[in-house]
């Protein structure tokens, strides 16, 4: 066997072992706490729902479990057998170089991701089923798979054919190319997206006038933050969660709310869910993510830069000993990359809970009082059945927000 593809193995094996230890160790500190209601919380929480809560940890724990011991054999018997290599020989056989290479690479991952799609379907009807989460039919699940599809399609394979254009075209340093090629692909996404994507799956309507419009204008006046819209979000079509944020940027910016999240608050706690809202936005949040992004992206093309000189990465994995096989070496980097970058996500998650902590700070502030989002936060945490205590190695590693109760510690200094 191959030393590359040996690595490979191990590298997923070892990603796999990581992730149901902490399953398994959050799991058990969840159990150990299942008749414990946090001091600060019990006034907030009645026992039945703390205990159900508890059960929906534990169920979606146990699936994550299951599915990450399947995307780890899948992705092992991809890469260890003939199974890779074949179909995507196949797929280039037919579609041939230039402009069928990317789209190969594309349909590749496709036909191999087919399994992802039995185990959205079990999170959907059974797991959130379960616990009355979903609100999506077979047919419209369907549907949204079907344009998922098609989405993707439409907006990755110009990308995807523009940068492998630029690979036989600009020489060593075509890396750099497609990396600015790639970041400015993002930015203009980021424009269109709320305008010409998010339509295609939801529906939004503006904000209807009254008390609670009137207040989040007038927070917007008071921060000064322009928005072209305030809209509500039909998210009720297909789930029970909640949520609100930003979409789009300057002029085409637009708040959205969720219309279960209109439901569950009241006007006083949207207005500070808003304010935190705009917090990320005064702070610079989203542009310092897309900073980060950008930096990410620009190590991910110097690998592919520097794999693509060397025939023995592909040929490890059963492709030709070939250097210079673009399509082999972009399917392989789109594969295995998550293997190695799951070992930063903790460094992901510190920087996203600093961010919270400082939203929070600025809504505080500019409500005047923690009061409105502390009441807030705890709404939605319960009403999402949201992990109240989970162990604290776990969330580190994994939470992009502070635990409900890191957050009220912080908003009541």
């Amino acid at each position: 066997m191959e030393p590359l593809l040996v690595v490979a193995l191990v590298m997923i094996v070892a990603k796999m072992g990581a992730e149901l230890w902490l399953e398994a160790i959050n799991r058990a500190h969840v159990r150990a706490h299942a008749d414990h209601i946090p001091e600060a919380l019990r006034n907030a929480v009645d026992a039945p729902t703390y205990a159900r809560s508890g059960e929906y940890t534990l169920a979606r724990s146990r699936f994550s479990t299951l599915s990450s011991v399947w995307q780890a054999l899948w992705l092992c018997a991809m890469i260890a057998t003939p199974l890779l290599s074949m179909v995507f020989g196949k797929f280039h056989g037919w579609l041939g170089d230039g402009a069928g290479a990317p789209l190969a690479v594309m349909l590749t991952l496709a036909l191999l991701g087919l399994p992802d799609f039995l185990w959205d379907w079990w999170d959907h009807f059974v797991i959130e089923a379960k616990f009355g989460f979903n609100k999506s039919t077979p047919q419209l699940w369907v549907i949204d798979k079907v344009k998922e599809t098609v989405v993707s399609l439409v907006i990755a394979y110009p990308l995807l054919w523009l940068i492998f254009w630029v690979i036989g075209r600009l020489g060593e340093l075509w890396w750099i190319w497609a990396w600015g090629i790639t970041v400015a692909f993002v930015v203009v996404l980021t424009f269109v997206g709320p305008v010409l994507i998010m339509p295609i799956f939801n529906k939004f309507t503006p904000l209807p006038e009254g008390d609670l419009r009137t207040r989040l204008m007038a927070l917007a006046k008071k921060t000064a933050f322009r928005a072209a819209s305030i809209q509500i979000m039909d998210g009720s079509k297909r789930s029970g969660h909640s949520n609100a944020f930003f979409a789009g940027f300057g002029s085409m910016r637009k708040i959205v709310l969720f219309d279960t999240l209109i439901e569950q608050l009241e006007p006083v706690e949207l207005e500070a869910v808003l304010a935190h809202e705009i917090g990320h936005n005064k702070l610079g949040h989203n542009p310092q993510r897309l900073i980060v992004l950008a930096v990410m992206a620009f190590v991910g093309f110097a690998v592919i830069g520097w794999l693509l000189s060397s025939p023995s990465f592909a040929g490890a994995f059963g492709f030709e000993a070939i250097a210079g096989q673009i399509g082999p070496v972009f399917l392989l980097f789109m594969l295995l990359a998550g293997v190695v970058t799951f070992w930063i996500t903790p460094l992901h998650s510190i920087s996203s809970r600093r961010h919270e902590y400082q939203a929070d700070a600025f809504a505080r502030n500019t409500m005047g009082t923690s009061e409105p989002l502390i009441q807030a936060l705890r709404k939605l945490h319960i009403k999402n059945l949201g992990n109240l205590v989970p162990h604290p190695w776990y969330s580190r590693f994994y939470y992009s927000h502070p635990t409900i109760l890191e957050r009220e510690a912080a908003l009541r200094k």
